[in-house]
């Protein structure tokens, strides 16, 4: 069964009216957004009580108020797909941060334009031997990236709610957010987005890194201040970003498009084949596992409870 709506008001209004009557558990794609809308508790009580599993294609998973899924009667479990997209997604980070670090940009810039490495030349970038990443938010990506920056040479100090293991944490320190923040040449972002970490770096953050700090975020846009990063950058506070996220986007904040210190993607970070089958085929299975045992393989850390 395919919904019909063509927008928040007609899906809401098809569930009203019982047409999606039946459905036991929902397949839900990232792109779907622009349709439902959020999942919140304006849309989950008009769901048919049948629906009782949503199974979202993503790791990210903001764009669903698990709070207001819990609380619907009967609660609707949501599951997402956490590690499939760890390589590609690290992968991404590795390749922002390198290209950053390098000062790859402003080269790749002069050099369509016709004019070599410019005039004067772009300034000299730095090798990531030897320089210290630091990432907030040491889950399944973080972790990957951590273990990929070490071929570089790169030392890693992570912060997270808590101190993972040591088999987990790699080798990796655990350090406090503050001292995360002024230790690392290179910040990567991998935390989830959620109200306590909404512009969890911004102008006051900014100040306390390195003047050569690079940051690269691969999770969600609005986990960094875009209005404050575009003044750091432009008061030399930090040397570069890397991003493959934005807070509105594809609208992209015009101080990060003119600014050549900034590497710039359309939120590629698991735009692969490879991934994208591993991802599916993770919600087909999760989906499957709802109908046939009546629970999720990946249930979302906010439901633990209800698994």
């Amino acid at each position: 069964m395919t919904p019909q709506a063509k927008n928040r008001e007609d899906f809401i209004k098809e569930c009203q009216d019982g047409k999606l009557d039946g459905v036991v558990a929902a397949y839900r794609t990232v792109h779907s957004l622009s349709i439902t809308g959020r999942f919140d508790k304006e849309l989950c009580p008009v769901l048919p009580k049948s629906w009782l599993y949503l199974s979202h294609n993503g790791a990210g998973y903001d764009q669903i108020d698990a709070e207001a899924c819990s609380a619907r009667d009967p609660p609707l479990r949501v599951s997402n797909v956490p590690t499939a997209v760890d390589d590609a997604t690290a992968d991404t980070a590795m390749f922002l941060m390198l290209g950053a670090l390098r000062n790859f940009n402003p080269a790749m810039t002069t050099l369509r334009k016709g004019e070599w490495r410019g005039k004067p030349a772009v300034a000299f970038g730095h090798d990531p031997q030897g320089k210290v990443l630091g990432i907030l938010g040491m889950g399944g990506i973080g972790r990957n990236m951590s273990k990929k920056a070490a071929a570089f040479g790169m030392k890693t100090i992570y912060h997270n709610r808590s101190k993972l293991d040591d088999e987990k944490a790699g080798g990796a320190e655990y350090v406090t957010f503050d001292d995360l923040l002024k230790r690392s040449d290179v910040l990567s972002l991998n935390l989830p987005l959620n109200a306590k970490t909404r512009h969890i770096i911004s102008t006051e953050q900014f100040k306390l890194m390195k003047k050569s700090c690079i940051v690269v975020n691969t999770a969600r846009g609005a986990v960094i201040d875009e209005a404050a990063l575009v003044d750091a950058l432009d008061k030399e506070e930090i040397a570069g970003a890397g991003l493959d996220v934005f807070e509105e986007e594809p609208k992209i904040h015009p101080g990060l498009l003119k600014n050549d210190k900034v590497i710039l993607l359309p939120h590629m970070g698991t735009y692969t084949l490879e991934t994208e089958r591993k991802m599916e085929l993770w919600v087909i299975d999760n989906i499957r596992s709802a109908i046939t045992k009546g629970k999720l393989v990946s249930i979302i850390p906010d439901q633990e409870n209800l698994a």
